[in-house]
């Protein structure tokens, strides 16, 4: 039932996406449960509370989060580049120029630094934050109960921060006009498959998009309605979103891409697809393309051939894309800073 919560599910969902995150080994150690108990026992509890904190007071830092993590780990890797500062790094190209939550990892990186120097790397801080930061929104605050779930009982990968940080490098995102193929074939070639395309847009149930992102399907779209929208959209939702996004007004105005519950992380998302009012075209696409559609179909209540569950399956591509393109050893670096490759 919407709204409730059922901690059965909840904690499988959080255990679930916990697998993939906080990974830095040296070259050689392999994969273990706990890496920071010894090195630096407080490293997720700094994050933690870090994120918390900021999450207290703009709540918006949680998709932010998430969406940055995953702009990462599509460029090169789950490395930590899109943090670092530079006239053409990568978060200068087009895709990554309104991403927020920067302030909350160097946030955690100043404290950990000052707890142990020098052993927690900044991709692994930026994992745990986006980690977090859906507890936080899918346990709607139930702090208490966060607490009592096992963070440090999980396997941790090998991660450690890439060197290189190229606007240039960016062009692999996908983007909010790109075809269902052309999505498909971007998270194919990192080893994710269709599946994993709907559940990890499916975070979009906490994000927001700037109108700059999608106006252009209100006014004179190529394959217009009446109205001079994209007659994919709901009609009634047309004028919601052109009140929101005026033909000439400011673009960097965010709208929320789920209209049904943008505070909680849930399905609701793709019921808005069904209904038409996906804010962005490649979200909507996937509702008109068969390949994708079936597994939107899934996570509505079982509709359709499949029947799945989002948080399950979400956690799951989690787990997977966080693995994507990881540095270890000599290939990276535990940086000082987060915003700068160490001198």
């Amino acid at each position: 039932m919407e709204g409730r919560f059922f901690p059965n599910k909840a904690a499988l969902f959080m255990m679930l996406l916990m697998v993939c995150i906080a990974p830095t080994l040296v070259k050689g150690q392999g994969t273990r449960v706990g890496f920071y108990s010894s090195s630096c026992p407080r490293a997720e509890a700094i994050i933690r509370s870090t994120v918390q904190a900021h999450f207290k007071s703009d709540p918006t830092v949680a998709p932010g989060l998430l969406r940055m993590h995953f702009h990462d780990c599509f460029v090169q890797g789950c490395d930590g580049s899109i943090l670092i500062d530079g006239s053409n790094a990568e978060k200068t190209a087009g895709p990554n120029r309104l991403l927020r939550g920067y302030e909350v990892i160097d946030d955690a990186k100043t404290q950990l630094e000052a707890a142990c120097a020098g052993v927690v790397s900044c991709a692994d801080i930026l994992a745990l934050a986006a980690r977090d930061s859906v507890a936080l929104v899918f346990y709607n605050l139930v702090l208490p109960f966060i607490r009592d779930l096992r963070y440090d009982d999980v396997i941790h990968e090998i991660q450690c921060n890439g060197r290189v940080s190229l606007a240039s490098n960016a062009a692999n995102l996908p983007g909010f006009r790109d075809s269902v193929d052309v999505q498909k074939q971007k998270f194919a070639d990192l080893g994710l498959n269709t599946l994993d395309l709907v559940a990890l847009v499916g975070g979009h149930t906490i994000g927001t998009g700037a109108c700059q992102f999608f106006n252009y399907r209100l006014y004179n779209f190529t394959n217009t309605t009446s109205s001079g929208a994209d007659a994919s959209i709901d009609p009634s939702f047309v004028s919601q979103l052109q009140s929101l996004c005026p033909q000439n007004g400011d673009g960097t105005r965010r709208v929320a891409l789920d209209t049904g519950s943008p505070s909680r992380f849930d399905a609701s998302f793709f019921a808005n697809l069904r209904s038409g009012r996906g804010v962005l075209e490649s979200d909507q696409k996937l509702w008109t393309d068969a390949s994708t559609k079936t597994f939107v179909q899934g996570f509505l209540s079982g509709r359709g051939s499949t029947q799945l569950d989002f948080n399950t399956e979400f956690a799951k591509s989690m787990v997977k894309m966080s693995k994507i393109g990881v540095k270890t050893g000599t290939d990276g670096e535990i940086r000082k800073i987060c915003s700068a490759i160490n001198a």
